[in-house]
Order: C-alpha cells, then structure tokens, then sequence
C-alpha cells in the first residue's frame, strides 16, 4: 500500500479499492508465494494503458466546449479490455482507475473472456439536446477509435451513458471504421444489441442477495427492501425483487431519497421509468405524485429494512450509516453499485457477519451480459429474453459458488469480500504468469 500510495498521491478511491484487495488476498499470497515472486500485485495495480483527451464539441448556439476524455485499460490478461464508458461532471482519472481495477475482477469472476477497462468524460449529458449529446459523442469517439476495436478494447455504456449515447458512439465509429463490429455493447436490439441487457446489472444483483439468503434457507419473499438510485440498475433491481415477491420502498437521486411504505408496485415503477428515462426528471416528482415521504439531500439508509441494494454511486454508504442499517435490522446488503460502501462501512458490515456481496461479484451481472452480446455479435445471431435471463441466473450463481468456496471461513460463516477477490485474482494471476513479463 506505500507503493501504491506514493505512486497514486491524492487518489483515495483507487487506493481503497486496492486497500480491500490487499487486506483480503494477504493470507492468500502467503500460502500461495509464487505470486508475491511474480509481483503480481504490483502489474495489476499499475494500468497497462492510461489514455487522455480533449474533446471539442458545440452546443446548439455555436458555443464551443472542451471536456476531458478518458480510457483506463487496466488488464488484459484473460481477454480484451472490457468496462463502461460514464459520463459525469465528477469524473477523473483517480476514479477510473479505481473503476478499472475493480472491474479486472469483476470481469475475471463472471468466468467470460474478458479483461477489464474503464472510461468515460467530465461531460454532463444532463439538460443537453440530442443534438449537443450527439456531438460530443461524435466528438469523444474520433479520438477513442484509435485506442479501441473487438478484440482489443470493447467499452459499453454506464453512468450518463444509456442507449441514446451508446447509438451515437457506435454511428461514429462505424463511420470512421467503415465497418459494423461489436465494438460497444448495450447496443439497440435491432442492430446487434442483447436483451436483458438493459436489466442484466440489477437483476444480476437480486440473483445474487437471493443466492446469499438461500444459505440461511431464506428467500426475497415477503422481505423489506430499501434500494438507492433511479436509473437502469435500480428500477430493474425494483423489478425483480417484486418477481421474488419482495417489497421495495425506497428510490433516490442526487437530490434526495422517496420513501413509500406501501411499496413500490409495478404501476408506481412504470412511472420511475417514463419519469427518469423519458423525462429526465427527479424523484421528488414520485413523492408528490403518490403523497410519500421525500428526504431531501438525503439517502435511504435510515428507513428500517431486511435487505439493502445500494445502485447509486461509490461511498454512498458511510460508517454511520452502516451502523443505523445494522441497528433497524438490516441483514443483507448486496452492492448494485461500484464500491457504494466506504472502508468504515464494509468493516462494520463483515464484523456484523451480516450476508454482504461486494460489487465486484454482486453487479457482475452487467457485464457479463455485455459479454454474451459480445458472443452473439461474434456469431452473428441473437439468443431469446428467456435464453440470456437463463445465462445470467447461471453466471450468478456461479459466481456465488466462487465467492462461498475461497470465502468461507472457519467458522462457517462467508466473507463474501474475500471470496470474491480471491476467485477473480486467481484467474488473473495465472493467465499473466503463463504470459510472462508483460
């Protein structure tokens, strides 16, 4: 950790992502010393490929702008760089980065070919036109192009990158290509995308907490659940939980929380999805709409529940509220989002031996789906929504195997943090030894 910090000064979320890593393999490597020989820590902390740009775009006024671009392809040892593109005015290269580095393990754990990258720009497509959107796009992806292509570097949509974004990309390329690949994934059905695709993330994520409580021969059925974020992954993640019989209550956007005690059915989320997809609006227009409570500047973590499924945004959990989820009875948290649980909040989680998926196995789901498009691209045919769900249920529950047998511990109960970071180093580590110094 003193070499990673005084090579990455200032950036503290890649240093706790590597920091939980660390911790959690060090009894590992001791046992297993071939890889502390190798230095494999030391390669995969170190990006194989950092890439940055300006990118120029006009706005519909004739107003020129400039925002930064951004790839991280991290690791490509089982396969090409795979990892989203997001678009957010937040961003930097210290959160790609801890993105990128998470997602080598989340991509090595879904057991498909692929390794792990990330991207994306400081550009914020929120209150923009299509027009100015498909500018920038256009813009972003003329520099991207060089650095990307189906089997080097294949990114896919995330953060302020739905579908609308992902077709403008994809036009660009195919433009400056001249040729129709599978470079992107999360693509529109019609024209080489997968279905599920859009849910794979939140699904995935239910899978796997209902994965987690059959250990205890419990199920989602009749389960209180609160869930933050509104976008793709938490609606989904509403979704399924109400298939598993489950209640949801809660949805949030960067201005507050919506509490519904009567539960968020199917017709209240059709409305999240018109509101927050069609219109771009904000949860509090839930709150008025159906006369529930709204926390401004607030997240969902003080309102009483069995399960929690944070789908927002990194560190969104902090230790005090970790604590107010342990102490109202919260015992399962399953991470939609990436790294949505500060240091603090993890450890009180493990302490707790409460059922807590990391992100990196519990939101695999996505990506992992991006994998099978990528599949079917290759092959050039496109598989059923029953075919893909099946798939995914499979890959999850695998994945879950994974974390149970190198998390278990001696007594009995699993570290879902260290079982996942072990099976998803594992692969790693041995396909860059047979690769040799590179």
């Amino acid at each position: 950790m003193a070499y990673v910090e005084a090579k990455n000064p200032g950036e503290k979320e890649f240093q706790q992502a590597v920091l939980e890593v660390v911790e959690t393999l060090s009894g590992f490597l001791i046992k297993n010393p071939r890889y502390i020989q190798a230095k494999i820590l030391e390669r995969m902390v170190e990006p194989e490929r950092v890439i940055m740009f300006r990118v120029p775009w006009t706005d519909d006024k004739g107003n020129v702008h400039i925002n930064r671009g951004y790839r991280v392809e991290m690791n490509s040892a089982i396969g090409p760089y795979k990892g989203g593109l997001r678009f957010h005015p937040t961003v930097n290269l210290n959160i790609f980065k801890f993105l990128a580095f998470e997602q080598v393990l989340k991509n090595s754990l879904t057991s498909l070919p692929m390794g792990g990258g990330k991207g994306g720009s400081d550009f914020d497509p929120k209150g923009k036109s299509d027009n100015e959107v498909m500018r920038f796009c256009q813009s972003f992806m003329t520099e991207l192009s060089r650095h990307i292509g189906p089997y080097t570097d294949i990114p896919a949509g995330d953060i302020g990158v739905g579908g609308r974004e992902v077709g403008f990309l994809f036009g660009q390329y195919k433009r400056l290509r001249n040729e129709f690949t599978g470079v992107l994934t999360g693509k529109g059905v019609g024209w080489g995308g997968s279905l599920i695709r859009p849910e794979a993330t939140g699904y995935g994520t239910v899978y796997f907490a209902q994965e987690m409580l059959k250990t205890r021969d419990d199920s989602m059925e009749g389960k209180t659940v609160t869930i933050s974020g509104s976008g793709n992954v938490a609606q989904f993640a509403v979704e399924k939980v109400l298939d598993l019989g489950g209640k949801p209550v809660s949805l949030s956007d960067s201005s507050g929380t919506i509490y519904d005690p009567d539960g968020i059915d199917r017709e209240k989320l059709e409305y999240v999805k018109l509101l927050k997809n069609g219109y771009r609006g904000r949860i509090s227009e839930y709150a008025e709409k159906y006369d529930v409570e709204y926390y401004e500047n607030k997240r969902p973590w003080h309102i009483k529940c069995d399960v929690a499924l944070p789908c927002a945004t990194q560190n969104e959990i902090s230790g005090e509220e970790a604590d107010t989820l342990l102490k109202n009875g919260c015992f399962v948290v399953a991470e939609g989002a990436n790294m949505p649980s500060t240091y603090e909040a993890e450890h009180k989680f493990l302490n707790a031996q409460i059922l807590y998926a990391p992100g990196k196995a519990a939101n695999a789901g996505g990506v992992a789906v991006s994998g099978l498009e990528m599949t079917q691209n290759s092959m050039r045919l496109s598989w059923t929504r029953e075919e893909v769900d099946e798939k995914l249920k499979t890959i999850m529950k695998d994945i879950h195997s994974m974390c149970a047998k190198h998390g278990k511990e001696k007594d009995g109960n699993v570290n879902y943090v260290k079982g996942a970071n072990i099976a998803g180093f594992v692969k790693v580590a041995n396909a860059m030894i047979s690769q040799g110094l590179v």
